[in-house]
């Protein structure tokens, strides 16, 4: 409960530096272009982007021994999708669907590891993804870039010396625990049968958010040709990995804001154009709002379907 209220405070304090420093005119002008050819190119990406997403969390619970239809997986996604966008943090949808598969498969240790390990999973193609698209076209971060891929080979070769220090076997619980991820690692990541799967959907995921940040843009008025606008959108969609938001706004459109002005474009733009696509992946989550709505209404219809045979038996109990 404390680091929830920190990361909703921490969101808007950095909507109110944002304000104070550029108003709050892009906000409303960046929501005011929206048009409806833009929304209905949002849905179409954000329906792609939920199925792969709903694919690569079926792969990776396979590999776990927990069995997930994807039709499932899709219903659960988008609403996660939803809650995302919709309550602070940005992860509470992933917690809900993760809890929820567990306890539907009998098993909340594995159902939370899938949702984990699929995140993680996408988090890293994501990253890999992002290095070389910023290596490849001119961006404020590229001067830096060896620096960070230095820092990145150096945290994957000190987490691979930890799993062959640490034993495998024991009683300890970091022996436990390394076994357990060198266990997962194994059946889902490094799996034969899951491993192209988890690319394939994990980058054209990543494609789609670009797509849709791009699709901003254009919609925020950006004329810059696209080659200037992909790293800016770019680290844009990269701070939307820090918890610090309030309903996805807060970090994306600072970073936007800094991105947009170190290029020669203005501040406020990166504020709009993070504004738009902050509505555009609202709209695009709108399916989850039904599967929440379609799973209230299923309760109170199977509650009263159970009523009459209890209350049969207790007036044959009454009258016996």
């Amino acid at each position: 409960m404390f680091w929830s209220w920190v990361r909703a405070l921490g969101g808007i304090g950095l909507l109110g530096v944002l304000v104070w420093q550029v108003g709050s005119g892009p906000f409303l002008d960046g929501l005011a272009l929206i048009d409806g050819p833009a929304l209905a190119l949002a849905l179409a990406i954000g329906a792609v982007t939920t199925v792969c997403g709903a694919w690569r969390w079926t792969l990776v619970a396979d590999g776990l021994g927990v069995r997930l239809p994807l039709r499932t997986a899709v219903a659960h996604c988008y609403r996660a999708v939803f809650l995302n966008a919709t309550l602070p943090g940005g992860v509470l949808g992933d917690v809900h669907r993760a809890v929820r598969h567990g306890r539907d498969a009998g098993d909340v240790g594995r159902g939370v590891r899938a949702v984990v390990w699929e995140r993680t999973a996408g988090q890293v193609v994501q990253v890999v993804l992002a290095v070389v698209l910023l290596a490849a076209f001119p961006s404020p971060v590229r001067p830096y870039l060896p620096v960070v891929v230095g820092l990145l080979v150096a945290g994957a070769l000190v987490v691979a010396l930890a799993a062959r220090v640490v034993p495998r076997a024991g009683r300890s619980r970091w022996a436990r625990a390394v076994g357990a991820v060198a266990g997962d690692l194994r059946a889902v990541l490094l799996a034969r049968r899951t491993r192209l799967g988890v690319l394939l959907s994990s980058a054209v995921m990543v494609a789609g958010h670009l797509g849709t940040f791009l699709l901003a843009a254009r919609t925020a008025g950006a004329t810059a040709p696209l080659s200037r606008l992909l790293p800016l959108t770019l680290l844009a969609l990269l701070a939307m990995g820090l918890p610090l938001n309030v309903a996805g706004f807060g970090p994306r459109e600072g970073v936007a804001a800094w991105a947009f002005g170190a290029a020669g474009l203005t501040a406020a733009q990166g504020v709009a154009t993070a504004t738009v696509y902050g509505a555009l992946v609202l709209v695009a989550s709108l399916p989850g709002a039904a599967v929440l709505l379609h799973r209230r209404m299923r309760k109170p219809l199977a509650l009263g379907r159970r009523i009459p045979p209890l209350l049969g038996r207790r007036e044959a109990a009454q009258r016996g």
